[in-house]
C-alpha cells in the first residue's frame, strides 16, 4: 500500500483542530475536499480513524494509535519547512503553548508582550491548563511545567530559577486559630486545596524534614482548581491554603497574607519550557527559546 502522505497531514489537522471546516480554513480548501480526503485514507487503510456527528469530531482507537505514531514526523516537516522559510524574513506563524496555571514566570504580562511586540508575525495561542498530556499528539509547539513532571524525550529549558511551596493564611486567621507547628497539624485547622481538574482528589501538600520528603493529605473545606480564588479565600480568611511563592509574593509583600510552615517548605527545581527534541527547530519557537533565555 503506497502512504498518501498529504491525507496524513490533513488527518493530523482534523485531529488537532477537531474539526473538519476549521482544518479547511486553516488549509485554505474546502470542507467537501477535506471530507473526501478523510474518507479515501479511511477506505485505503480499511478503518475507521474518526467519529463524525453534527456537533464533534472525534478519534477512534485506531485514530488515536495513527496520530500518536504520524504527529512527531509531521511535527518535524512542518519545522523544517518553518526553518527554510524563514531564510527569507522573522519567524511567523501560530505559536500553540500549554502552560500551567501556577507557571507565574511565564505568564506575566511584561514577558509575552514584549515577545509578541517583537515578534509582530508570531500568533502566540495559549492554553493554560494543568492536565498531563502529550503535546506533540495534541498539535502544541510547546509546553511549559514543572521540571520534575516533563518526560525524559524532551528538551527543557529553565524558565526561572528554583522555586518552592509555601502554606500561607491571612494574619486574621492566624490571630484568631493560630498556625500549625508541624504539617502533621494541618488536620485540625480549616484549608483550601487545590485539584487540576472533576474528579480528581485534591492535590496532596508536600514537605520536608531533615532531608526526607512527605506528602500530607489534607480535608479541605474549601477545593477549586482556580489559584485566584484559593488566594481571595485565604485573604478573607477562610483558612490555610498551599501553593507556589510566587503566586502569594504580592499578597506577602502587603501583609495580606503570612507563610507558615516555612522551614518545612525546600526549594526545588521550577518550571521549564519544553518541546519535542528535533533537529530543525522552528523559527517561531527558536525566537520564544531566545527571548526566555534573554528575558532572566
Amino acid at each position: 500500500m503506497e502512504p498518501d502522505f498529504n491525507a496524513l497531514a490533513v488527518f493530523a489537522l482534523v485531529a488537532e483542530e477537531r474539526s473538519f471546516r476549521a482544518a479547511a480554513d486553516r488549509m485554505g480548501i474546502t470542507r467537501s475536499a477535506v471530507s473526501q480526503t478523510i474518507r479515501r485514507l479511511e477506505e485505503t487503510l480499511g478503518i475507521a480513524l474518526l467519529q463524525r456527528t453534527t456537533r464533534s469530531v472525534s478519534l477512534t482507537e485506531a485514530g488515536e494509535r495513527l496520530l500518536a505514531e504520524v504527529a512527531p514526523a509531521i511535527a518535524d516537516m512542518r519545522a523544517a519547512i518553518e526553518a527554510t522559510d524563514n531564510l527569507r524574513g522573522r519567524p511567523r506563524g501560530q505559536l500553540r503553548l500549554a502552560v500551567s496555571s501556577i507557571a507565574e514566570r511565564f505568564l506575566s504580562g511584561p514577558f509575552l508582550a514584549a515577545f509578541a511586540e517583537a515578534n509582530p508575525e508570531i500568533q502566540i495561542d495559549i492554553t493554560v491548563t494543568d492536565e498531563e498530556f502529550d503535546i506533540v499528539a495534541e498539535g502544541y509547539d510547546a509546553g511549559v511545567r514543572l521540571g520534575e513532571v516533563i518526560e525524559q524525550d524532551m528538551v527543557a529549558v529553565s524558565v526561572a530559577g528554583e522555586e518552592r511551596q509555601l502554606a500561607v493564611c491571612a494574619p486574621a486567621y492566624r490571630d484568631r486559630f493560630g498556625v500549625p507547628a508541624h504539617p502533621g497539624e494541618l488536620a485540625g485547622h480549616r484549608c483550601i486545596g487545590w485539584r487540576p481538574a472533576p474528579k480528581v482528589p485534591p492535590y496532596r501538600w508536600e514537605f520536608a524534614e531533615d532531608g526526607k520528603e512527605f506528602s500530607v493529605a489534607v480535608a479541605p473545606e474549601i477545593t477549586t482548581n482556580d489559584m485566584a480564588l484559593m488566594i481571595k479565600l485565604a485573604v478573607a480568611g477562610a483558612g490555610i491554603t498551599f501553593g507556589m511563592e510566587e503566586s502569594f509574593r504580592p499578597w506577602i509583600a502587603r501583609g495580606e497574607l503570612v507563610s507558615v510552615l516555612e522551614k518545612y517548605c525546600p526549594r526545588f527545581a521550577g518550571f521549564y519550557l519544553y518541546y519535542p527534541s528535533r533537529r530543525n527547530l522552528a523559527p517561531k519557537l527558536r525566537a520564544l527559546v531566545d527571548h526566555l533565555q534573554r528575558f532572566r
